[in-house]
């Protein structure tokens, strides 16, 4: 009989369940819920819905029963960096504000003020980023002080699910290394950090490495979903799971988490904060095993998810591809301009920085996409050209995950800008890293090579040659 595990992958705009088992000696995915996410406004501000989305997780989770298939054990990731702050009770404190919102605008000067941007990349390794829980942290600590004493405890948003789930509050390794307080010497808080920006200490929870079982369902949960399962700790931010389920075991491999977001990056055994990384804006993120994920954070296919919502034909993401793959347009936008972050209009901010720029202005449907598109490419030849003078290493094949690796056009590209073989797929990465890590709790695999393996016989992979 098949053992079921559940991953439950929370993604900025959509939301769902995806039990996977070993079949003939091969990973096999079963979707049984989807749901849509997105950040709403309120009072001005962008919030998410923690009540809704675990009201999603529960039913979910209830599908599961349905359909008979109980899960051994779930596991839930989502993005880095947002969180909740919860009282003695367990109630929310404030509102739970999304990493798009412009609270953060300034904060970055006021976390300097008390430490300088350098020396916070050499204590942390992590890549300046606005949105970082340290300058969220900051903006509540300056807006609403009242809401840091009242708080008894944060945590990250997939920690908060599991806790909902549980009953358990810990704070899991990859989401905390997001929030730039993470020691990436001793993989804890950097309590001397917190304390120096005024944070109060006491609200940081244990930091647990993924694979650790953190308990079972509550009772008010089993008595929802209709079963108990254990709870087991991905590694609960979206990237780190994703780069689970890299279809290779080669020690140089570099990868792109290609999503919402594309990060761009390799696996290191140490973290690398030196002046030099910091000026190229790599990041040092935690991953499975102690591992550090050393990337750079590119604005990604949000860039086409905003433009495709404005364009006023209703055109699938393939026919955006096609289209623009029959373009000659040669403009180029910086992708990881902060005007690209989130603009009113993602079609006039792509046309404003190409005016501004003086280069040829984008007018249809066409045009716009492969601007995007090869904008994207481009800044991944640019990257992997950075990661190459930092590691010292040569890189062959890129390996492209999550559901980037579908868009053929830009894997085309991404091969012709960085003179590399592209490996494009598993597409549903995040999931399968997430399920690998459970299976691996669970035994099913003696270790991460053997389920690397595993993960490249079960799922298609295309391969696109450097022009």
């Amino acid at each position: 009989m098949s053992r079921y595990f559940l991953a439950i992958d929370i993604g900025a705009s959509s939301g769902r369940h995806i039990l996977g088992s070993v079949e003939n000696g091969k990973i096999v995915l079963e979707e049984v819920y989807r749901f849509w996410n997105g950040m709403d406004h309120v009072d001005g501000t962008l919030c998410w819905d923690v009540d809704r989305l675990f009201n999603e997780i529960i039913a979910g989770m209830k599908k599961c029963k349905e359909i008979g298939k109980i899960p051994v054990s779930v596991g839930i990731d989502t993005w880095g960096v947002d969180f909740v702050l919860l009282d003695k009770e367990d109630n929310i404190v404030g509102q739970t504000v999304g990493y798009r919102d412009h609270r953060t605008e300034g904060m970055d000067e006021e976390v300097y003020k008390i430490i300088s941007e350098d020396d916070l990349y050499a204590r942390t390794g992590i890549q300046k980023a606005i949105y970082n829980t340290i300058y969220q942290l900051m903006a509540v600590k300056k807006t609403h002080p009242e809401y840091l004493e009242k708080a008894d405890a944060m945590l990250m948003i997939p920690d908060y699910f599991h806790f909902k789930l549980s009953g358990k509050k810990v704070q899991e390794y990859s989401e905390a290394t997001t929030s730039q307080l993470i020691n990436p010497v001793t993989k804890d808080w950097d309590y001397e950090l917190i304390d120096m920006l005024g944070f109060p200490r006491g609200i940081f929870q244990k930091v647990l490495m993924p694979g650790t079982t953190i308990g079972s369902l509550t009772d008010e949960v089993k008595e929802l979903v209709g079963y108990d399962c254990k709870v087991v700790l991905p590694p609960t931010h979206d990237t780190a799971s994703a780069v689970m389920a890299i279809p290779t075991n080669a020690e140089d491999t570099c990868y792109i988490s290609s999503g919402t977001w594309s990060l761009m990056g390799v696996e290191m055994a140490e973290a690398n904060c030196t002046p030099k990384s910091k000026e190229a804006n790599f990041t040092n993120e935690g991953g499975y095993d102690h591992r550090f994920r050393y990337l750079k954070n590119i604005m990604g296919l949000w860039m086409i998810q905003s433009v495709k919502k404005e364009f006023t034909e209703d055109l699938s993401f393939a026919e955006i591809c096609e289209r623009a793959s029959k373009e000659t347009i040669t403009s180029l936008v910086d992708c990881n301009d902060d005007c690209f972050l989130a603009p009113k209009s993602m079609i006039e901010a792509v046309k404003k920085f190409c005016r501004d720029s003086k280069q040829q202005v984008p007018e249809t449907v066409g045009e716009i996409a492969a601007v995007i598109y090869n904008s994207l490419a481009k800044c991944y030849g640019d990257t992997i050209e950075e990661i190459e003078a930092l590691t010292g290493k040569k890189y062959t094949t890129i390996y492209v995950v999550g559901g980037g690796a579908n868009a053929g056009y830009l894997n085309e590209l991404t091969a012709k800008y960085t003179g590399k073989k592209v490996s494009a797929g598993p597409s549903e990465a995040t999931a399968i890293g997430n399920i690998v890590v459970q299976m691996l709790h669970d035994g099913v695999f003696k270790d991460l090579p053997e389920a690397r393996t595993c993960v490249g016989k079960s799922f298609d992979v295309k391969i696109y040659e450097k022009m």
